[in-house]
């Protein structure tokens, strides 16, 4: 399996461009990413990580603006956007009807949800950019297993991936997960952004 250097950005870019999945280093594991403007793309990550349909992906983002062309963005959900992002925060959000309309949750919820990061890494911000679109981004590993970590690991456990992108990660704490598409704003998972530290930047 093809391994990357991150210098070969446009490299990268074109795999991700012709509906490939290939795995990446982010802030804190490995991950597996493909482009979410396309049913096909998606199709093949589902694959290579043995998901069920009906379990969404994270998306991640380059900035404020791809993250209002694809969710709906409230005011609480921009005060914290503006607060901690990028960094180890993830919103679930209400998509916007519009976006990407050939998955809808496979039609097993009544709202239809995204989870957001912001890219964490300028790595990632320049892929995102590279590509044109937002990305699916998710943890390198079968569904329901241990994260890979290491490339070796990876390309074991997912060899049906288009390649892999050599870098350092961390394995740190898992990002802090906000629910915001209601009234009320839920702590889904703590992570490294305190619930205070949220309610204090809403209240503000």
């Amino acid at each position: 399996m093809r391994r990357y250097k991150q210098s070969e950005m446009e490299e990268v870019a074109t795999v991700l461009k012709n509906d490939g999945v290939i795995s990446v280093p982010t802030d804190t594991v490995y991950g597996i990413c493909a482009r979410i403007n396309s049913s096909k793309a998606y199709l093949k990550l589902v694959s290579v990580k043995n998901r069920p349909a009906t379990k969404s992906f994270p998306v991640l983002c380059k900035d404020l603006e791809q993250i209002e062309s694809i969710a709906i963005v409230d005011e609480n959900t921009l005060k914290l956007i503006k607060a901690f992002m990028p960094g180890p925060l993830t919103l679930v959000l209400n998509k916007r009807p519009d976006a990407f309309s050939y998955i809808n949750n496979a039609g097993t919820r009544e709202t239809d949800e995204l989870a957001i990061r912001m890219a964490p890494t300028p790595f990632l911000k320049e892929l995102i950019k590279e590509v044109g679109s937002p990305l699916f981004l998710t943890s390198a590993n079968k569904s329901g297993m241990d994260v890979c970590r290491s490339l070796d690991e990876i390309e074991i456990e997912c060899p049906t991936l288009d390649g892999m992108v050599m870098g350092d990660v961390s394995f740190g704490k898992a990002s802090t997960i906000v629910d915001l598409k209601g009234n009320d704003i839920k702590i889904q998972r703590q992570g490294p952004i305190s619930e205070d530290e949220i309610i204090k930047v809403v209240n503000k």
